[in-house]
């Protein structure tokens, strides 16, 4: 991340940002784990949208065994009153924002990595705001959590293992940072847009959460245990696609806020993100075989086909991946 090169905002590549005036982030680096959240499992593993209600499925020092148990157990929880019982249900969303765990404190101004975070999703938290809005709909504000090695959440115990995820309990996204140095280093997918895109995705969850998506996913994996991953697939690929739709509106609407504007160098470090968590890449690279009948997030090429519905078409209308025979 590079420092402050004028008056008008950061460059970073050719993403151009400037700290934004809001705090959305909440930064427990440096703080140790402290207890668990409610609704735990003692560890987190991949719930019904694959993750922790939704996440990235590289293995930070993990391996990628018991997902699918971990997706069943998470899904019984769910309808037994634990694990997901905070998440809103139901129409776009209702009053009010998610959010919990203490209240934000003003980022150092001298972190440019927190920053960046910062306007990241101060910017895509704005065009979903925006977005209901227009449907005549309140948008749940909710806080993206920045943490070292391990944290509380409200799904149970978090860990650099588990990867970026969002928590329908509590309605919050987790972000170990080391992911990125993982995500460049392992799997070949470094740049700040890169990391937008990973941040885009888990808040491509809490709108699902907030549309009912989650909701019906996991009563259908219930109902249909054979359907699981085929659901879990999607879930992850409509987030994608979600994160597609926000990166048009910056493409397409630069301003002097927050994420200014984005180039095409930009949109490929989104693509080879996007490839580089596909569950057959990420299988290869650790297994050095490919089982898709263990798949939960997709393949690469779903995963770029996906973002890249979203940010051709620009439009949430266009990221129904549960309307199409093969997604």
């Amino acid at each position: 991340m590079t420092g402050l090169t004028s008056v008008v905002g950061y460059q970073s590549s050719d993403m151009r940002w400037r700290p934004a005036r809001q705090t959305q982030v909440q930064d427990r680096r440096g703080g140790g784990l402290g207890g668990f959240g409610r609704g735990g499992l003692g560890g987190l593993g991949r719930g019904p949208s694959g993750g922790l209600g939704g996440g990235l499925p590289i293995p930070i020092g993990g391996g990628l065994g018991g997902i699918v148990l971990v997706i069943v157990i998470l899904v019984v929880i769910s309808f037994l009153g634990g694990g997901f019982g905070g998440g809103p249900s139901g129409g776009l969303g209702g009053g009010g924002g998610g959010g919990g765990g203490d209240p934000l404190a003003t980022l150092d101004p001298g972190d440019d990595q927190a920053q960046f975070f910062n306007s990241v999703t101060v910017d895509i938290q704005s065009y979903w705001e925006q977005a209901f809005d227009a449907a005549g709909r309140d948008y749940p504000e909710t806080t993206l959590v920045l943490f070292h090695q391990a944290t509380p959440t409200g799904c149970g115990a978090a860990s650099s293992a588990t990867g970026p995820f969002y928590c329908p309990a509590d309605q919050l996204v987790y972000l170990d940072t080391t992911f990125f140095d993982e995500l460049s280093a392992r799997f070949g997918a470094p740049g700040d847009f890169a990391q937008a895109y990973v941040i885009a995705h888990e808040f491509g969850h809490h709108v699902e959460n907030a549309l009912g998506v989650m909701d019906r996913v996991a009563a259908d994996q219930q109902a249909d245990p054979g359907r699981a991953n085929d659901l879990s697939i999607r879930l992850e690929l409509m987030a994608d696609c979600f994160a597609g739709v926000w990166a048009h509106s910056v493409w397409a609407n630069p301003d002097d806020e927050n994420v200014e504007s984005i180039t095409e160098a930009d949109i490929r470090e989104g693509l080879d993100a996007a490839a580089a968590v596909g569950d057959d890449r990420i299988q290869e690279q650790a297994t050095g075989r490919i089982d898709r009948e263990s798949w939960t997030h997709g393949s690469s090429d779903q995963r770029v086909t996906w973002f890249t519905t979203g940010f051709h078409e620009g439009s949430m209308d266009d990221c129904d991946t549960f309307a199409v025979a093969q997604p």
